[in-house]
């Protein structure tokens, strides 16, 4: 047999013992180290909206699924899903679904362009987190109120806020009460409530009652005649500005009645 040919065999008999070699050791690596992935997560995932819009606090809904079957979540962790889903998933866990309040943004300010003038002309990114860092927080009179760029439009996955004459608003029935609109906006004027609740103070400045009429005309002034006149002490006057404790609130409807400037929608 010539040299040549016995190269060729040798090379050939090299590489297909490596091939051997390298098989097996893949095998037991894969043996040795997989992930055992629990069928419930699956199964979980399934149960999910699938809108992956981290208002459970997880990355995504496999996040979500994954920290259900480890424990770390409640099977009622799905704000876009509510009791239904978390009905589905209990079923899965083999617990029992505690069944949650539904809840909807709202937006603490009703500074439209009628009610809040400017000081300035704006020129730069339609952007509320970038207009916050001009002067005075942006061209609005009011430094506290709804800058209206849309930053919380933009990262609402759920169509459910729109700017309406300067001002963000929330269509309460498109809402699944993620989150994502609290945390895009930079005056931190939007707070999840309540589904059925049915008052809502729209103002967040916190300056005295003078300095807000001047800003604004739908200003809060502080008054405290709403805390005053409430029987079930469920509103009170923080920073210059009242705020209602739902968890209290009965609907009643006093503080609306008592609050002169009708901010109180």
């Amino acid at each position: 047999m010539s040299p040549f040919i016995i190269g060729i065999l040798s090379a050939t008999l090299v590489v297909a013992v490596t091939g051997i070699v390298i098989a097996l050791l893949l095998g037991f690596a894969g043996e040795k180290f997989k992930v055992v992935v629990d069928e419930r997560e699956a199964a979980i995932r399934e149960m999910l909206p699938g809108n992956n819009c981290g208002g459970c606090g997880y990355p995504g809904c496999d996040g979500l699924a994954a920290a259900i079957v480890a424990g770390k979540a409640p099977v009622s962790g799905c704000p876009v899903g509510g009791d239904p889903v978390a009905a589905k998933i209990a079923g899965i866990m083999g617990t029992e679904a505690e069944t949650g309040k539904r809840q909807r943004a709202v937006v603490q300010c009703a500074g439209t362009c009628e009610a809040a003038g400017s000081q300035y002309t704006y020129v730069g990114p339609q952007s509320c987190l970038l207009a916050k860092n001009h002067p005075n927080g942006g061209a609005k009179t009011c430094a506290y109120g709804c800058i209206g760029f849309g930053d919380c439009q933009k990262a609402c996955p759920f169509d459910a806020i729109h700017i309406v004459d300067g001002i963000a608003v929330v269509d309460k029935e498109l809402c699944k009460a993620c989150g994502k609109c609290v945390a895009a906006c930079p005056n931190h004027l939007i707070r999840l409530i309540p589904y059925e609740a049915e008052h809502i103070v729209v103002c967040s400045s916190k300056e005295k009652g003078v300095e807000v009429k001047k800003a604004c005309k739908a200003g809060c002034i502080g008054c405290g005649l709403c805390a005053k006149n409430c029987p079930q002490n469920a509103i009170q006057v923080e920073d210059n500005v009242a705020r209602i404790d739902y968890d209290l609130c009965n609907h009643c409807g006093t503080c609306k009645e008592k609050c002169p400037v009708k901010i109180i929608s």
